[in-house]
């Protein structure tokens, strides 16, 4: 009885906590965040929920759920609310010093992710240069092998001087090779959506013909609920085409959309997001069309 009394004291306490971690975890792809209307908002919350979420792993070093959501999280928050305002009109004395912070937040991101990979499968981050090792992987672990990869490849493209990380650039498409053979309609597009902007970096490069597939696929499998796959192609291909007709239609299309429609709801931040940059674009296509 008097060494059953810590387990049983202990017991409540990880049942509470790990109640606590799932619900943390559930609020993913479509949650409240997801949903809302107010970009602001969200910018202010989720650095609370973030920080939430990274006690409670200290406390629950094996709840894989956990780590999805802090891989996504951080990534996401880097993304929309540190990369993207840095991009969109920020000087240059506080641009740099923005992009340096998602930096860190991606790797941050990326390592959460690897350490969720690690507790799924058993797979070590070296072990997932190996053919072998991307094979452990199955079907249900796209979701973190996407939110693994993702924020790697963003940390390389937010600083291309380190050399480390570009070295990473074949482990990435060899992770994205492997998510897509698993699920390529993972997250309506995501995974295809990737591929338009990274596919140029690989050691094989890509065509425009392969990125154009990626994309009509992308668009395909959103079924007229997320815009960004329009603002993607927009910067990635017919910028880099100089295709100015291309380019404004795509954006006009995504600066047009009702973000408030029934169907597209669940995507409702991120469409607002890429509404935002597709604007600024419109707004900006001198620095991209001199002529």
């Amino acid at each position: 009885m008097v060494l059953l009394l810590p387990l049983l004291a202990c017991s409540p306490r990880h049942y509470a906590l790990t109640k606590t971690a799932d619900a943390l975890s559930a609020d993913g792809e479509g949650g409240a965040y997801a949903r809302d209307d107010d970009p602001e908002l969200v910018r202010d919350a989720v650095p609370f929920a973030l920080k939430t979420m990274e006690g409670l792993s200290d406390q629950l070093d094996d709840h894989v759920g956990l780590r999805l959501a802090m891989a996504r999280g951080f990534t996401q928050y880097a993304y929309a609310f540190v990369q993207q305002p840095a991009e969109l009109g920020a000087t240059p004395d506080a641009a740099e010093p923005a992009m340096l912070r998602a930096r860190r937040l991606y790797l941050r991101a990326r390592d959460y992710g690897l350490e969720g990979l690690k507790l799924a499968r058993g797979v070590t981050a070296e072990e997932l240069r190996a053919p072998a090792g991307l094979q452990k992987l199955q079907r249900e672990d796209v979701p973190l092998l996407y939110w693994t990869f993702a924020p790697w490849a963003a940390a390389i493209a937010a600083n291309k001087r380190e050399l480390g990380l570009v070295g990473d650039v074949p482990l990435i498409a060899s992770m994205l090779d492997r998510a897509l053979e698993l699920d390529e309609s993972y997250e309506q597009g995501a995974l295809h959506e990737f591929a338009i902007t990274f596919d140029p970096a690989r050691p094989e490069g890509t065509t425009p013909q392969k990125q154009k597939a990626h994309f009509d696929r992308a668009l395909q499998l959103a079924q007229g609920e997320k815009i960004s796959p329009l603002v993607t192609y927009a910067q990635a291909v017919s910028a880099a085409a100089q295709n100015k007709s291309e380019y404004e239609a795509l954006l006009k299309q995504a600066a047009a959309y009702d973000v408030d429609q029934p169907k597209a709801r669940k995507n409702r931040l991120a469409n607002l997001l890429a509404q935002r940059r597709a604007k600024y674009l419109l707004a900006h296509e001198d620095d991209v069309f001199p002529d």
